[in-house]
C-alpha cells in the first residue's frame, strides 16, 4: 500500500514538471517572436533664437533717503494745549500741528496795541503845540519887524517852535517803536500755532499735551520727510565712473526697482560725489524718483537699474534655460533629427529675465526651456515651440 502511493506521487511530480518546462519554453519563445516598442521621445519646450536689437541695463543695489527732512521747532516758550495730528500721516505745508497756550502772547499784543496807541495821541498833542508855536513866530514877525512887539517874544516863538519839531519827531519816533513792539508781539502769538513748515510724512510726536516747548531746546518736536520726489544713492565702481560723470549722468535713464522686480517709477540722474571712496573704490551717485502715492519711504533698499546702450541682432535666453557647472554655462539644444546636444556658451549682459549670448549659439537653434529634466545629451526629443516665452518677448 505505502510502494503504490510512493508511485502515484512519483508519477504526478514529473508531470508537473513536464507542463512547467513547457510552460517556460512557450513563454520563452512567444517572447523571441515579439518585437520590443520602443518608448516616445518626451516633449520639451523651446525656443529658436534669432538675432534681436535690445537695450542693456545695469543693475545696482540702492537706499532710498529723504533729503530736505525738516525739523519742526518752536519758535517761543509755551505749553502744548492741542496736537492736531496723527502720528506717521501726510500733512500739507501750513497745516496746523501743535497749539500752545496763547493767553500770554494775547496779552503782550493787547500791552503793544494800548502803548501805540497812547504814543499816537501823544503826537497828536506834540502837532498841535507844533502848530500854535508855528502861528506864533507867524504872528509875531511882522510885529517884530514893525517894532511893535518885542524881539524876545520873538526868540521865544522860535525855540517854542523848535522844542514842537523835536517833540513831534521823538513822538513818531516812539510811534514807530511801538508798532515795531506790536508786529514782535503779534508775530510771536503766531508762532504759539505752530505749522508744518513743508509737506510730507511727520513722524512721533516728542513732546506730548501739556508738555512744555522751548525754544532753545536741542530737541526738536517731531520730523516731517519729504515723499515726493525720494531720493536714491547707490555705488558704482572706478571703472564705470565716465559713465556717469558725461553731463552729470543726467542723459541716462534710471528705473527703481523694489523687491518684486517691477520697475516703479523713472528717475534722473541728479548728481555725483566728487571722489571716489579709497576704501571701496566705488563712486556715489544720488538719483530721484517721482513717488506721488508714497508708496516708497526713505531708509528702503531698493535696485537701480541703469541704461547703458543698445545693441543690435543679439541673441538672447531665457535664464531658466542656461545650466552653470563650475563657472561655465550650457545649454541644450534639439537638432533637426530630434537629437539632444549640449552647447557651452558665453553669456553677456542680463536682459530682464534673458541672458545675452555672446558665443556658442547660432540664429536658428533650438534652444530647450523647459522639460530639461526629462532628457539628457545624446537622447532624442520631441520639441514644441514655448508660447509663454514667445509673447513674453513680444514675438
Amino acid at each position: 500500500m505505502t510502494l503504490t502511493r510512493q508511485r502515484t506521487y512519483s508519477v504526478v511530480a514529473g508531470m508537473l514538471l513536464v507542463a512547467f518546462a513547457i510552460a517556460l519554453f512557450a513563454a520563452g519563445h512567444g517572447k523571441a517572436a515579439t518585437t520590443p516598442t520602443p518608448p516616445p521621445a518626451p516633449e520639451v519646450s523651446v525656443i529658436y533664437v534669432q538675432g534681436e536689437d535690445v537695450a542693456t541695463y545695469r543693475e545696482y543695489p540702492a537706499r532710498t533717503y529723504a533729503r530736505d527732512l525738516v525739523d519742526v521747532r518752536g519758535r517761543v516758550d509755551g505749553y502744548i494745549e492741542r496736537r492736531t495730528f496723527d502720528i506717521g500721516s501726510d500733512v500739507r505745508e501750513g497745516q496746523v500741528l501743535y497749539v500752545l497756550d496763547a493767553r500770554p502772547y494775547e496779552a503782550e499784543v493787547e500791552r503793544a496795541r494800548g502803548a501805540l496807541a497812547q504814543a499816537t495821541a501823544d503826537i497828536a498833542q506834540a502837532e498841535a503845540a507844533l502848530l500854535k508855536a508855528r502861528q506864533d513866530v507867524e504872528r509875531l514877525e511882522p510885529l517884530v519887524e514893525e517894532e511893535a512887539a518885542p524881539r524876545q517874544d520873538l526868540d521865544n516863538a522860535l525855540a517854542a517852535r523848535q522844542a514842537g519839531e523835536a517833540a513831534v519827531a521823538a513822538r513818531k519816533a516812539a510811534v514807530d517803536a511801538n508798532r515795531a513792539v506790536l508786529r514782535a508781539a503779534a508775530l510771536n502769538l503766531e508762532y504759539a500755532t505752530i505749522r508744518a513748515p513743508i509737506s510730507g510724512r511727520i513722524g512721533d510726536s516728542l513732546l506730548q499735551v501739556g508738555g512744555l516747548v522751548t525754544k532753545t531746546s536741542a530737541q526738536p518736536l517731531t520730523t516731517i520727510v519729504p515723499l515726493d520726489p525720494v531720493w536714491v544713492r547707490f555705488q558704482v565702481s572706478e571703472a564705470e565712473v565716465p559713465l556717469f560723470e558725461r553731463d552729470g549722468g543726467r542723459s541716462l535713464a534710471i528705473e527703481l526697482v523694489l523687491g518684486d522686480g517691477i520697475p516703479r517709477s523713472i528717475g534722473q540722474i541728479e548728481n555725483t560725489l566728487n571722489s571716489v571712496n579709497t576704501k571701496t573704490g566705488t563712486l556715489e551717485v544720488q538719483a530721484k524718483f517721482r513717488n506721488p502715492n508714497h508708496a516708497i519711504l526713505p531708509g528702503q533698499f531698493v535696485r537701480v537699474r541703469v541704461r547703458t546702450g543698445e545693441l543690435r541682432q543679439v541673441l538672447l535666453v531665457p535664464v531658466r534655460a542656461v545650466q552653470e557647472l563650475q563657472g561655465q554655462h550650457s545649454v541644450l539644444t534639439v537638432g533637426p533629427d530630434g537629437s539632444v546636444q549640449a552647447r557651452t556658451v558665453v553669456t553677456g549682459d542680463r536682459v530682464d529675465e534673458r541672458w545675452i549670448v555672446e558665443q556658442g549659439l547660432k540664429s536658428g537653434d533650438a534652444v530647450i526651456v523647459d522639460g530639461i529634466q526629462k532628457i539628457r545629451p545624446g537622447s532624442r526629443a520631441t520639441p514644441r515651440p514655448d508660447t509663454d516665452t514667445a509673447t513674453a518677448n513680444g514675438r
